[in-house]
């Protein structure tokens, strides 16, 4: 028996403890990555950035993020997640620093790049780590708080406006916020490197299961059921996440709000979803009928965005919860709860949903593979909305000239109601996987 075998596993403790301060590392990552959003105005004004510079700068992000997945995993298999998840967190402090420190679009430009070399690669140290110290059930149970603090990030980002109210004077300040919360990441991710080096003489942490890889070789070889899952999360991601970049400068230009309002309006992006994930995780483990419940998501989505620009505003209501807090449109409101709820069904349907028609031994490349096609559409998408915004000379004085990105986004969502219905045909035919019954006890 190897002196492996005869340590027992993990404490309840040390394992929530991980979660914990793998968890923290990823608010700091979400939080970094979204501090950007609140200032597009500040860019625009104390900078004269074009709103296809702004695009640009979450391209570049994405252009890294790509490159670097392709040599993440290989870091986390060559050094192992402990030392991976320090530095990546560590690369992420470093491209906040050169954000907030910029002088001009070059430079802010650098920082977000850096930034998507550290922070994707970060969220698959973070996957290597609680693959780790968490087996059978609890392991879903894990990714989904893990995932709920992650997007606590971005909404602590929205609601930054509010807090931190007086930093709002110029947009350098904000990202040095972010640069702080970021070395507190920073911090828990050492945290996290120094229980795992005491845990590993008194546990069993077995190994962890390996790190995305994509293999070329089997690129060719996957059904169509995964291919339209993969349109799918692509369609999904190129328009909600694009949106969000620049969704609180579109409520302060469009919609005549206060910076606080728009930022507490785009939190309840995040916020919906952080409450909705797990719910619609345990409906659609009961009931099956997975690519049904993508089809729904996609018709919702499609007039959303038309929703915004060509819907009377309707009654004012308290913002949260319907009883304190500014007052917002009711039509706004509910758009934004809406994209909330169907971007939930991204962590909650698809991505389990390639489990169930993917091989065992092929899930790492068909995840691998998935990432990189979200990756390649949520880097074309904001530049491309950045234009349009341009082209239609968008601003307090003209605002339907941002119906042209909103249009954009309707017609990206209308192909994610092609992609369900071809999904779902290829789910009720002969040569189905029975994504449409399996459930949790089947």
């Amino acid at each position: 028996m190897t002196h492996a075998a005869s340590l027992p596993r993990p404490t309840p403790t040390y394992r929530w403890l991980a979660l914990l301060f793998a968890s923290l590392a990823m608010f700091g990552n979400y939080y970094v990555y979204d501090a950007l959003n609140p200032v597009v105005d500040l860019l625009r004004e104390q900078e004269g950035f074009t709103y296809a510079q702004i695009g640009k700068l979450s391209t570049a992000y994405n252009i890294a993020a790509l490159l670097m997945l392709l040599v993440g995993g290989y870091v986390v298999d060559r050094f192992g997640a402990r030392r991976a998840i320090v530095v990546f967190a560590a690369l992420c402090v470093v491209a906040a620093a050169v954000s907030a420190s910029a002088t001009g679009f070059n430079s802010l430009l650098g920082g977000r790049f850096l930034l998507g070399m550290g922070a994707e690669p970060l969220i698959v140290a973070v996957t290597a780590v609680l693959a780790k110290w968490f087996k059978g059930k609890e392991l879903s149970f894990a990714f989904g708080l893990n995932l709920s603090i992650s997007r606590l990030g971005s909404a602590s980002t929205d609601w930054s406006t509010t807090f931190a109210e007086p930093l709002y004077s110029n947009w350098n300040d904000p990202l040095w916020l972010a640069t702080g919360v970021m070395s507190a990441g920073l911090g828990a991710a050492f945290l996290y490197f120094m229980l795992e080096r005491r845990a590993e003489q008194r546990f069993d942490l077995g190994q962890a299961g390996a790190t995305d890889k994509l293999k070329v070789s089997e690129l060719y070889r996957f059904s169509p059921s995964y291919w339209y899952i993969v349109a799918l999360c692509v369609v999904f991601y190129s328009t909600v996440f694009p949106f969000r970049s620049f969704a609180i400068d579109y409520f302060q230009q469009a919609h005549a709000m206060d910076r606080q309002t728009a930022g507490l309006l785009s939190s309840m992006l995040p916020v919906a979803a952080i409450i909705l994930t797990p719910l619609f995780g345990l409906w659609v483990d009961r009931v099956g009928r997975r690519s049904l419940f993508m089809a729904v998501g996609s018709l919702v989505m499609l007039p959303l965005f038309l929703a915004v620009t060509y819907l009377p505003a309707g009654p004012m209501v308290q913002l949260v919860p319907f009883v304190w807090g500014p007052e917002v449109p009711l039509t706004l409101l509910l758009v934004i709860l809406a994209l909330g709820a169907v971007f939930s069904l991204i962590p909650a349907v698809m991505w389990p949903s390639v489990a169930y028609i993917v091989e065992e031994r092929r899930l790492g490349s068909a995840y691998a593979l998935m990432t990189v096609c979200q990756q390649l559409g949520w880097a074309a998408v904001p530049f491309v909305v950045g234009l349009l915004n341009d082209m239609g000379k968008a601003g307090p004085e003209n605002p339907a000239g941002y119906a042209g990105g909103m249009w954009f986004y309707t017609a990206l969502s209308s192909l994610g109601l092609v992609f369900a219905f071809l999904l779902w045909r290829a789910e009720t035919g002969p040569r189905a996987h029975g994504l449409e019954s399996i459930t949790a006890r089947g």
